[in-house]
């Protein structure tokens, strides 16, 4: 395996946007599908290529399986720089803030109904801790202006998509609403999209994090037909709300299509003892209410236990890699478009077909509502 990097320009006026890309490429070539990895807010492409205790990360072992993948530093995040035209850049986000994310508790505060599943972090979970303060240390403030952000992440991943794919594209966490704009900007480029636990659920508003899913998956606005003027339109009718965001929906009629992102597969990948778990199901309905093709991947049920939404980081890394199963089956795969994810990927999903009453029985209002006092009570900041 080797590596090499380069940047995407920036869209904007002086190349502001710009994006660093590094580049694994495997021993010898295999015919698998480009693999493109998108990390999460606040984070950096490093997410994806080593682990807190030092081994391969995700990037390193698909390369090793087969295909060419590309790492990104979003525009300023990492090694793609920042530039005061962007705007003000919001407060970093606060370790009790990440701490219900990526090391839930199992009883207590900031606890949810799966979080005593959390087997795969066995490090220290306080400031200190080696793999605690490396996990931190990645971490940065991030543009206020989200709507801003993810036009800039979508102009730069667009791009990438058509300098390297048709590829498989993997958005994590508060990678995914430039990702989802990227795809929908060419989804001729796109195998497949990989929803690991992308920013959610839709249609989230917390102004208190600089948020606000106007278009379900994203800030800015998607293609959709009939054509959205305005995001009022949209306008959900929310059934269930739980202290995440909505956790039940109901969309008005006429129901509007995503024309094009139904052009390619969609797994929603989530883990056993992550917090994402409370709202995937809707994720699922969201997209198939929209035309798309989406199927639900829990890890658990492919026997990859005990992971929280840092899965790519943790213990068991190698088995969310899913690396030697991708290769089987993403060799070639040009012509496999438009197949499932289980054709595609080899894995056994649930697929959802409406929108409302997908709230999980055993989450029980009552412990969302505990889990929801924690993440009020954090400090007024932006995922990015």
């Amino acid at each position: 395996m080797s590596t090499s990097s380069f940047f995407i320009p920036g869209s904007e006026s002086g190349g502001i946007g710009s994006m660093f890309v590094r580049k694994y490429s495997p021993e010898r070539s295999t015919g698998a599908a480009p693999v493109v990895l998108v990390h999460g807010g606040g984070g950096e492409g490093t997410d994806w290529t080593t682990t807190l205790d030092g081994r391969p990360g995700w990037a390193p072992r698909l390369a090793d399986a087969g295909h060419p993948v590309y790492v990104v530093d979003r525009p300023a995040h990492g090694r793609s720089p920042y530039d005061a035209s962007m705007g003000p850049l919001a407060p970093m986000a606060p370790s009790e803030f990440l701490a219900p994310m990526f090391f839930p508790p199992p009883l207590g505060p900031g606890a949810h109904p799966t979080a005593h599943r959390h087997t795969q972090w066995p490090w220290g979970r306080e400031p200190g801790d080696p793999a605690f303060d490396r996990f931190i240390s990645t971490k940065h403030p991030m543009p206020a202006d989200s709507v801003g952000q993810q036009l800039r992440e979508k102009a730069a991943l667009a791009e990438l998509l058509r300098q390297v794919g048709p590829a498989v594209l993997i958005a994590h966490s508060n990678g995914g609403p430039g990702a989802w704009l990227a795809a929908d900007a060419t989804p001729e480029n796109v195998l497949a999209f990989v929803a690991a636990e992308t920013l959610g659920p839709p249609f989230l508003h917390a102004p208190e994090l600089g948020i606000s899913l106007e278009y379900g998956l994203t800030s800015a606005p998607l293609t959709f037909d009939p054509p959205v003027e305005n995001p009022d339109e949209l306008n959900p009718v929310i059934v269930d709300e739980g202290p995440p965001g909505p956790l039940d929906l109901l969309l008005p009629e006429p129901r509007r299509a995503l024309p094009n992102l139904a052009r390619f597969p969609i797994a929603v990948l989530t883990a056993e003892a992550s917090v994402f778990r409370l709202w995937d199901q809707l994720l699922v309905a969201f997209l198939a209410a929209a035309g798309c093709q989406p199927e639900l991947v829990r890890l658990e049920d492919h026997g990859v236990h005990g992971n929280a939404h840092g899965f790519m980081q943790e213990a068991n890394s190698d088995e969310g890699a899913l690396a030697s199963r991708w290769d089987a089956h993403t060799a070639g795969c040009r012509p496999c478009r438009g197949q499932s994810i289980r054709k595609l990927y080899g894995m056994k999903a649930d697929r959802v077909a409406s929108v409302s009453r997908f709230v999980e029985p055993r989450v029980s209002r009552t412990a969302r509502v505990e889990f929801g006092k924690v993440m009020a009570a954090r400090p007024s900041t932006s995922v990015g």
